[in-house]
């Protein structure tokens, strides 16, 4: 997985970054704390400058939760937690996980937009709340893009810092990243098969108008 990573970013550069980030955001099949620690260590090798590795990770990332804060904004709690009865197994999304962005997000306001891109997981989800709360786009990318920058900044300055010594550390990336890239497609094999549509609104539940 990792020479994939290497592959593509040798072969488009800055953009391959962003690409890579924006696939991590819509479907994590490659985790963000592979590809900006590599991005670093091409920028430690002279590759490309900090600065170009950060801005096109963070604008990768902002392209990836927007349609995540779309699915929200357009489709609405109660119509995303149906769909996500029914096909959460292809979309890697349960209903349970709606309600605890939507719950996770009433608690902690706006804050939990910008302090949530830096958790693993509510990265991604924690947009979708915000898109059921209609809250402003622009806004929601503002705090995004702070949250997003701090993220990759701390893994591609974790790459730079190694420096050429990441050549060592690369030794043990390679299978390690195909360990955790195999669990990943176990899990979400084991989750096609044993996924059981649960969390769907009652009839009872008003029509949701807000979208």
């Amino acid at each position: 997985m990792d020479v994939f990573v290497k592959t593509l970013m040798d072969s488009l550069g800055a953009f391959g970054i962003a690409l890579l980030m924006f696939l991590e955001n819509v479907f994590p099949p490659i985790p963000s704390e592979l590809i900006m620690p590599l991005a670093g260590y091409q920028a430690a090798i002279g590759q490309m400058s900090m600065a170009t590795v950060i801005l096109a990770g963070t604008i990768g990332s902002l392209l990836g939760i927007i349609p995540w804060y779309y699915a929200g904004k357009l489709i609405g709690k109660r119509r995303l937690k149906r769909l996500a009865a029914r096909h959460g197994r292809w979309l890697t999304l349960s209903p349970e996980d709606v309600d605890s962005a939507d719950a996770w997000f009433r608690r902690h306001g706006y804050s939990a937009v910008l302090f949530g891109r830096l958790i693993p997981t509510v990265r991604t989800l924690i947009s979708v709340p915000a898109g059921i709360a209609k809250m402003s786009l622009p806004f929601f990318l503002l705090l995004s893009a702070i949250g997003s920058a701090v993220w990759t900044s701390l893994l591609a300055g974790a790459g730079y810092l190694l420096g050429k010594n990441y050549e060592a550390v690369e030794a043990y990336v390679g299978p390690v990243s195909n360990v955790v890239l195999g669990l990943i497609v176990i899990v979400y094999i084991y989750r096609v098969v044993t996924f059981e549509a649960k969390g769907e609104p009652d009839a009872s539940e008003p029509s949701e108008a807000e979208g």
